[in-house]
């Protein structure tokens, strides 16, 4: 077996045993008790002088790496670490008399006086509106002249900074201009009912009546207009010929399913024929009027379709009960629901409502 080189004098030659336990005699003992393995001899010594070279080699690497480039070399030095904290801010080193505020925030109500702040214009909130780029305000100074800006901050109130933000909706009953009726019209309080006018309005059945009279009862009493129960639209030729309609006593016929072609169409065309000026007969498309009220205010998506075999309101309820158990299989019953669930003008079809409104300007309107 071939003896191990001797670490001191970095020679190759056999020294045997005894030449090993010569040189150990100089190291501490624990350095001399190498295990030579199978592994370490496939790959060969190991010697200590080349263990040495590759560690003083790593020195001179990590030497000029920290002296930086040698002279006439391209590569620049790197930069020096900055040393940075987040602790501190600007407004941290300003008095507490100039830290920055959090602006007020003001509802851009009408008529509101502000001036905008980059370009000087003053005037007075007109409108509050939504576009793509974000909400707008719209604003009119003294000449009538209107500018839009963006909403938010920018403005100057009573030459105080504030932002302006969009006004909150108002509960129901209180939007502008006071409280509302049922119908959408300005509620006026302490009014007596005037006396009835000489204009009348006609209802085709019962539910369309009470209907009537629950969105627009106050309208109709404040303006003296009377509605009365038209029992089948056979008998309106004779109900216009008795009431005598002229110019300052008009008279208005709501009728259910006016559609083309039909009956109701051709008797309302021959009532109201030489009578223009005082008759005016309008109809809704809706077979009867609990079509009118808006389905999603009775907790479904649409009225069922009833087959002309059956009776409408019957088999309204026949189907609606199969889908809703506690649904009234009583029409009565069922339009008591119907119309206890309607509480404004916004519970009903538009259809329905723009008939009703173009009845009572009719019937009110100046001879």
């Amino acid at each position: 077996m071939a003896a191990r080189p001797c670490p001191r004098c970095h020679s190759g030659s056999s020294t045997g045993r005894s030449g090993g336990r010569r040189a150990a005699r100089g190291r501490p003992a624990a350095a001399t008790l190498e295990r030579v393995d199978s592994s370490d001899r496939a790959r060969g010594d190991r010697s200590e002088p080349g263990r040495r070279g590759a560690r003083a080699g790593r020195r001179d690497e990590r030497a000029s790496s920290q002296a930086g480039p040698a002279p006439g070399s391209s590569s620049p030095a790197p930069p020096p670490r900055a040393i940075t904290s987040n602790r501190y801010g600007p407004a941290d080193l300003l008095p507490p008399s100039r830290t920055a505020r959090p602006l007020p925030h003001v509802e851009a109500v009408t008529d509101l006086v502000v001036e905008e702040v980059t370009t000087g214009f003053c005037g007075a909130v007109v409108r509050v509106e939504k576009t793509p780029g974000g909400f707008t305000v719209t604003l009119e100074d003294r000449f009538r002249k209107h500018r839009v800006f963006p909403l938010g901050p920018g403005f100057l109130l009573e030459g105080r900074p504030v932002v302006l933000v969009r006004p909150k909706p108002k509960p129901e009953g209180q939007s502008a201009g006071g409280p509302r009726t049922a119908s959408g019209s300005r509620a006026v309080s302490g009014l007596r009912a005037r006396v009835a006018r000489g204009g009348r309005i006609y209802v085709e059945g019962k539910h369309d009546a009470e209907l009537v009279e629950r969105v627009w009862g106050d309208d109709l009493r404040i303006e003296g207009v009377v509605v009365e129960l038209l029992d089948g639209v056979d008998a309106l030729p004779e109900i216009v010929e008795q009431f005598g309609p002229e110019p300052g006593r008009r008279l208005g016929v709501l009728v259910d399913h006016m559609v083309a072609n039909s009956k109701e169409t051709r008797i309302a065309q021959q009532v109201q024929r030489g009578r223009e000026d005082s008759v005016l007969v309008l109809g809704h498309p809706y077979v009867d009027v609990w079509q009118a009220v808006k389905p999603s205010v009775l907790g479904f998506e649409a009225w069922p379709v009833v087959p002309r075999s059956e009776e409408w309101k019957q088999g309204v309820c026949d189907r609606l009960r199969r889908k809703d158990p506690a649904w009234p299989a009583d029409p009565r019953d069922a339009w008591r629901r119907i119309l206890a669930a309607v509480n404004s003008y916004k519970d009903l079809e538009p259809e329905l409502l723009a008939r009703v409104e173009a009845l009572i300007d009719f019937v009110t309107a100046p001879a």
